[in-house]
């Protein structure tokens, strides 16, 4: 079961998902915060649920579909730096921090490639003792 789990979390840009997931969260749960010293939300409310919610749809995206990962780094970059102005500072600002760096994870990630067997060296160096 574990070996399932790591086999499928090296297949795909994991760790840029889930900052990306995060990110997406951390953005659309502040206007929905409790808290009574937030300022009056309006339609900035609705644009925070909004691109949080567009930010957890490109992690869990990055996660099913890696092969897109150059498109859905390049959202996730683009709707973060979106929330920055659109939403409460990004989420006060960490979770465009967090978009950012999440989307530079999805893209920058490269498919591993198995690694080649070992073969013997023909003709293996001696080992030399010192009298």
């Amino acid at each position: 079961m574990l070996l399932k789990w790591r086999r499928w979390r090296r297949g795909r840009p994991f760790w840029g998902g889930l900052v990306t997931v995060a990110a997406g969260v951390e953005i659309a749960v502040i206007p929905l915060a409790p808290m009574k010293v937030m300022l009056h939300q309006g339609v900035a409310g609705a644009a925070s649920v909004l691109l949080g919610a567009v930010l957890i749809v490109l992690g869990l995206s990055a996660w099913f579909t890696p092969h897109y990962r150059t498109l859905t780094g390049i959202l996730t970059a683009m709707i973060a730096a979106a929330a920055l102005v659109l939403s409460n500072l990004g989420g006060f600002l960490i979770g465009t921090v967090a978009g950012l760096i999440g989307g530079g994870l999805v893209f920058g990630w490269q498919p591993g490639t198995a690694p080649a067997p070992e073969t013997p060296h023909p003709n293996p160096p001696s080992v030399q003792e010192e009298a």
